[in-house]
């Protein structure tokens, strides 16, 4: 990494958090750049086209799925528009609404968030053909995802065509850069002590250190030892060591420690025990650790399971689902569960016409189904406001706001009678996993006839209860009759059907609702999106302006090759000279411009992240309708009439492969002055120097400095 200050990592844990987060202070330990407060939000300070520019956290989430638009665009061919993104299954309300504001901004729609333990599972079950049918035995399986910085078990039920989350516990702060740090700190302290350098004074020394630490940990994984050397780590001082795997199982034993309490939460959860599942399946790049995987393998008691590609297995989880709810594609039929991991409730103002009445309501517990729609049942007789929030806030990570969002219903009144008017309101918790009160509308108690459906029928009048909430699912009640009834009434056309008065809630009319949530308003997302914009077609300008530059380089060392090779004996030492001289002019003007519009290494040029590039000759373009003909390649004028007055003469039959020459001759030819037709377009060469400057220093590529963890 050559541009620390702005680089910035940790996007998906920076997400919808604010800078006083706790967790944001742990993250700035693996950020290189600044972390600010931005209108309230956690946002990285960095220097944009040479001003120092504030970028939120979402905005930057924004860039990151940009660039993840344009390469899959480039890749397929094809528009990018839809996406499935998969979130850790441990975010709120607030996180996954700002990932839903990026994708907007950056000119995406979301298909659904997915938990990455629910991607991995379904990546698992969908191409299943064993799985059990509905009234059989469900197969469970433990999906162990231990990442680079989040660790993860879900306990899910597998049947033929569906899978059923049950459970799913979390360590937010365990992956594989807590075994880096641990390893980075142990030689930080022996490189103190025996080199007398401290990297803790150097942020770039201490990144390389990260660097070689992450490199050794991954020998360490199939090797009893391995050794770490760095030269020049700083002030010119070259460091090494070694290091032996019990060494770092020691220096690892306080995360293994940990590593069995979200398998014993997982379980507990689901009330079932180790004997009670069926595969442990392990996912993520930290599985790989010796250690680990012995731990893990002691808790169950049971051999461990590799089936899946232990880095792409979210990737993949989240492809399939992008397919299910994709109309272009045809996939099996795969109904998907997900879980909720925080109770949500809501809470409302006490009515002075009942004044015994509660003020809260847990509506969804921890564990509830996910999708899932309540229906809240509200007395009022004037316009009423209710707020959601987390029941529980210290589970939530960090100390995030545990509020959800507030919403007003309006257009309620007292009816005729002065009587309360019952308001109903839908809430929903969505496949993304946020909370919303879709709907809401009134009802009126009404007397209808209904038939009696069997003379043993008895029916009871529910009514409505005085308290201030009554809170019940969503139901469909479908309308079922007999068989016998139906032939009956078939028979018996003469005689009417039994009925009776029945009292029921009937709809009247709709409510109107209005609502407050962390999700950002219309217009800031359309204002972020302009600017995001006016961003993509700076990085276009930028990129364009590099390939023309690179197209002119090409041709002053295409040309200089030609005027000594393949045009030498079509133009005189004159013409040779000031062509030579236009070319070195051209060259010197183009450094000149390259040292000009370089970027300082603490700035980015655009947001690809490009530094001071390197001014290499990148090969000249083999296209044949760039090659140019002999006549029309030299500009100057004198070669042009020299060439046209050999042209009288009778032309000579063409060679198949012209004798290659380095150097004009100067013997005056034997033959009659015949005037020789240019030789066919051959694949230009390179001199001898240019091609010893191309291995030295290759053509740089432009990267994004963002890194979504």
């Amino acid at each position: 990494m050559s541009n620390l200050k702005n680089t910035v990592g940790s996007l998906t844990r920076l997400a919808g958090r604010s800078l006083k987060d706790p967790d944001v202070a742990i993250e700035q330990e693996h950020v290189s750049c600044k972390l600010v407060d931005v209108d309230g939000q956690v946002g990285a300070e960095v220097s944009y086209q040479g001003k120092k520019e504030q970028f939120t956290a979402t905005q930057l989430t924004a860039m990151f799925l940009t660039r993840a638009k344009q390469t899959a665009s480039a890749e397929l061919k094809l528009p990018v528009n839809d996406m499935v993104i998969a979130v850790p299954a441990w975010y709120t309300d607030a996180q996954r609404r700002a990932i839903i504001d990026a994708a907007e901004i950056s000119g995406l729609k979301i298909l659904r968030l997915i938990n990455e333990t629910t991607a991995t599972a379904l990546g698992w079950g969908i191409t299943k053909t064993d799985l059990p049918g509905p009234e059989e035995k469900p197969k469970r399986v433990a999906f162990v995802d231990i990442g680079h910085s989040n660790y993860t078990c879900s306990i899910v039920e597998f049947r033929k065509g569906e899978l059923k989350v049950i459970s799913t516990a979390y360590d937010r702060h365990f992956g594989g850069r807590n075994f880096d740090k641990a390893i980075v700190d142990h030689f930080a302290a022996e490189f103190k002590e025996k080199f007398k350098v401290d990297i803790n004074e150097n942020p770039k020394a201490k990144l390389r250190v990260v660097a070689a630490c992450e490199k050794l940990k991954k020998v360490l994984s199939a090797n009893a030892g391995a050794p770490i050397n760095i030269e020049s780590l700083m002030n010119d001082v070259d460091v090494r060591g070694f290091l032996k795997r019990e060494e770092l199982e020691e220096i690892m034993k306080p995360l293994l420690e940990r590593c069995t309490a979200p398998l014993e939460q997982a379980l507990a959860e689901a009330k079932l025990k180790t004997e009670d599942i069926d595969t442990i399946e392990l996912v993520g790049g930290c599985t790989r650790v010796p250690a680990l995987k012995s731990a893990i393998q002691d808790f169950f008691g049971k051999q461990l399971s590799f089936t899946l590609n232990a880095d792409e297995a979210i990737a993949r989880g989240s492809a399939f689902a992008c397919a299910i709810l994709s109309p272009v594609f045809r996939v099996r039929d795969f109904s998907i569960h997900d879980i909720c991991n925080y109770p949500i409730e809501f809470t409302w103002e006490k009515s002075a016409e009942i004044p015994d009445e509660d003020t809260s309501l847990t509506v969804f517990n921890r564990g509830n189904v996910m999708p899932s729609t309540k229906i809240l049942t509200f007395y009022r007789k004037q316009a009423f406001d209710l707020e959601a929030k987390y029941a529980k806030p210290e589970t939530l990570p960090g100390k995030m706001n545990p509020w959800i969002g507030r919403f007003s219903v309006k257009g309620v009144k007292a009816d005729e009678k002065d009587d309360f008017m019952i308001c109903k309101l839908k809430a929903r918790l969505n496949l993304n996993g946020i909370l919303n009160v879709e709907s809401g509308y009134y009802v009126e108690d009404m007397e209808v006839e209904e038939p009696i459906e069997g003379e043993d029928v008895s029916f009871e009048q529910q009514e409505p209860s005085q308290s201030e909430l009554d809170y019940e699912r969503e139901s469909k009640r479908p309308k079922i009759m007999a068989s016998a009834d139906i032939e009956t009434q078939a028979m018996d056309t003469d005689k009417e059907p039994k009925t009776r008065k029945v009292k029921k809630q009937v709809k009247k009319g709709d409510l109107p609702l209005s609502s407050g949530t962390a999700s950002l308003d219309v217009q800031a997302i359309a204002n972020l999106s302009e600017k995001e914009h006016s961003m993509i077609m700076e990085d276009k300008l930028v990129a364009d302006t590099e390939d023309k530059k690179n197209e002119l380089e090409a041709y002053i060392y295409e040309m200089r090759a030609k005027i000594d090779e393949e045009y030498a004996d079509f133009s005189s030492e004159e013409e040779k000279t000031k062509l030579k001289e236009k070319l070195e002019t051209s060259e010197v003007s183009y450094n000149s411009l390259i040292l000009v519009n370089a970027p300082n290494t603490d700035s980015i040029s655009h947001r690809t992240g490009s530094t001071t590039r390197a001014r290499t000759p990148p090969r000249p373009s083999t296209n044949p309708r760039s090659t140019r003909s002999a006549p029309s390649a030299a500009p100057s004028p004198n070669a042009t009439s020299t060439s046209s007055k050999r042209s009288a003469k009778p032309p000579s039959r063409p060679k198949k492969k012209p004798p290659r020459r380095s150097a004009p001759s100067k013997k005056p030819s034997s033959r009659p002055s015949k005037s020789r037709p240019p030789p066919p377009p051959q694949q230009p060469r390179w001199p001898p120097s240019v091609r010893s400057r191309r291995r030295r220093t290759p053509r740089c590529k432009m990267h994004r400095v963002l890194v979504l963890d």
